[in-house]
């Protein structure tokens, strides 16, 4: 059988205006195609670089002035805009960076017909050596361009470019959004050039400064050096807290390729997807799509950074871990401090005799003499967190402010009739501390039955009345013209509840520890020999507190009320448990912050 003769031939464009439609349109971000348009005037040596957007006979329009050589002259001195039209993808920058020139970015030559997507009509303007300014006019959807000569009474220096009318959907592009656009997408060409950027929006009637982003977190120092066959890759980097919106940028030569490197398949992994960096990468040997110049070509540059990335990630990995693992602990550290507090004002509001903390390693050996006994709050418990002799030093020096707020301790308790118990007020100033000079106090039963001993001192006594009775007392601190009131209900009964027995000594909060036990039905379970409440982690509801801070700090209270309880009020029916546990936890949780 006879072979087909084999052809061979050139690829060439059937339809050169068709072709240049699709380019023109293809750019799809309005914003980029602002970035494209400073970015030549950066190549054309400016050094200072105006945006001004505003409104001119009901029409919007968009001007990109600077101050740079302008456009390139032909042999007349004229400024060569019959290239610029007539060499469509095949860019003079692209000629001058063959020949050695560095920071040069544009490379497609087809960055000015970005302007399809921003506006109807272009005019461009530049500066001839015989003085005289010469403007080029294009319009969106013509193939056709016009050059001439523009009067001017002085000569203007680089080069002007204006697009009028805006199109309707980006008639609303503020001056803030260029700002912050460009911020990020030529942070480092703005850095490296030193040019100066601003942007001057008369419809809002502001001006903004386009500064290169500053990157927040810390700066990671000594990372290992990426380097490939094709070049060497910049890396600045910052750890930061983990947030969504943390992300590390793909750079070339200094332009934002893409906002996230976690968007390309080859780096959508651990470390760049985790939320904890931000910084950029700068690669710039990738070879970039020339439409939008915001993808990469899946080529053998990109494969070989993929590779030479790897001891970079694994470091980084591990710096992240690092940071993680010490942020729980101080989450950790942070949490029991809430809920230490929360339950010490808990107590000034019960009755101290009916409740006890845990007891706290090392305070006391078996009940020996083994040191000074911990201090001890205004209700007489123990306080577990020890200060620090800087922490003591502190609070030496502070004095207490003005009257703020007053409290009664306990603020509820129960009483057999005919007995009594002493109350005690608690003035403090608005940073929660003790006031004690020069304030008045007067009590008094504003319901109910008995009497109250000592109405004008800081501690007095409540006799209850000799029939069940709910007596609410109130209590009124003064000084000066400072004035606060509280209150507190006090249940006179026929018959209390059991109360188990106490020791002489009260003690603090222990800390707490998590224990991964999925599947298991236990949430908590106090350890008397390694004095911890054991949590366990994977218990379902403690995964779903998990997901907000709040939710997880409320969730824990009522893990250590369940404790409390139980070890307080052995023995009890289990619904007068639950009464107590609901009493606890009402007045724990007040107090959380």
């Amino acid at each position: 059988m006879q072979g087909a003769a084999e052809t061979r031939g050139k690829l060439r464009i059937g339809d050169d205006w068709n072709a240049i439609t699709i380019i023109a349109l293809s750019q799809d971000n309005p914003l980029k195609a602002v970035a494209e348009f400073v970015e030549n005037a950066i190549d054309a040596g400016a050094r200072n670089v105006t945006i001004t957007r505003g409104r001119e006979r009901g029409e919007h329009y968009l001007t990109v002035g600077d101050d740079g050589a302008g456009v390139p002259r032909d042999a007349d001195g004229v400024p060569d805009f019959r290239y610029v039209a007539t060499h469509i993808c095949d860019s003079m920058k692209r000629r001058i960076k063959t020949a050695g020139a560095a920071g040069v970015q544009g490379e497609f030559g087809i960055g000015l017909l970005s302007f399809w997507t921003v506006g109807e009509a272009l005019s461009m303007s530049s500066t001839g050596a015989d003085g005289r300014v010469y403007e080029m006019q294009m319009a969106k959807g013509k193939q056709s361009y016009t050059v001439r000569t523009r009067p001017l009474l002085g000569a203007e220096r680089g080069t002007r470019l204006r697009i009028k009318p805006l199109l309707p959907g980006i008639r609303q592009l503020s001056g803030e959004k260029m700002q912050w656009y460009l911020a990020s997408e030529l942070r480092e060409r703005i850095r490296a050039a030193g040019v100066q950027v601003k942007i001057v929006d008369r419809q809002a009637r502001k001006e903004f400064a386009v500064e290169p982003r500053q990157f927040s977190g810390r700066l990671l120092h000594h990372l290992p050096v990426v380097a490939t066959p094709h070049g060497e890759v910049y890396v600045e980097l910052y750890l930061d807290e983990a947030n969504p919106e943390n992300c590390v940028g793909l750079y070339r030569n200094g332009t934002r390729v893409l906002s996230s490197i976690g968007d390309l398949e080859a780096f959508a992994r651990s470390p760049w997807t985790d939320g904890r960096l931000q910084g950029i990468v700068d690669a710039p040997f990738l070879n970039l799509t020339p439409a939008t110049r915001t993808g990469v070509i899946q080529d053998a540059a990109l494969a070989a950074f993929a590779d030479a990335a790897g001891p970079l990630e694994e470091q980084l990995v591990g710096l992240i871990e690092e940071q993680r693992r010490a942020q729980e602990e101080q989450a950790t550290q942070d949490t029991l401090r809430s809920i230490q507090r929360a339950f010490r004002e808990a107590m000034l509001t019960l009755p101290e005799e009916e409740y006890d903390f845990f007891e706290v390693a090392g305070r006391r050996a078996n009940g020996q003499g083994g040191g000074a006994a911990p201090p001890e709050n205004e209700s007489g418990i123990e306080v577990a967190e020890e200060a620090s002799g800087a922490e003591r030093q502190r609070r030496f020096f502070e004095f207490a402010g003005p009257l703020h707020s007053v409290r009664i301790s306990p603020a509820g308790s129960t009483l057999a009739v005919g007995t009594s118990r002493t109350l005690r007020a608690l003035a403090r100033d608005a940073s929660r501390r003790r006031v004690e000079e020069a304030v008045e106090f007067a009590w008094r039963i504003v319901e109910g039955g008995g009497r109250i001993e000592d109405v004008s001192a800081e501690i007095a006594t409540f006799e209850a009345p000799q029939v069940p009775s709910i007596v609410r007392i109130a209590l009124t601190a003064r000084q000066g013209e400072i004035t606060c009131d509280t209150e507190a209900l006090v249940t006179v009964t026929d018959e209390l509840l059991p109360q188990p027995e106490r020791r002489a000594s009260r003690h603090g909060l222990p800390g707490y520890t998590l224990q991964h036990a999925p599947g298991q039905l236990w949430r908590s379970r106090y350890d008397p020999e390694q004095n911890v409440l054991v949590v366990n982690s994977g218990h379902r509801d403690f995964l779903y507190a998990s997901r907000m801070k709040t939710l997880k700090l409320r969730y824990l209270v009522r893990l250590y009320a369940k404790e409390m309880v139980r070890k307080n009020f052995p023995g009890l029916p289990g619904d007068q448990l639950l009464e107590r546990l609901i009493e606890l936890c009402l007045y724990a949780e007040e107090h959380l912050r």
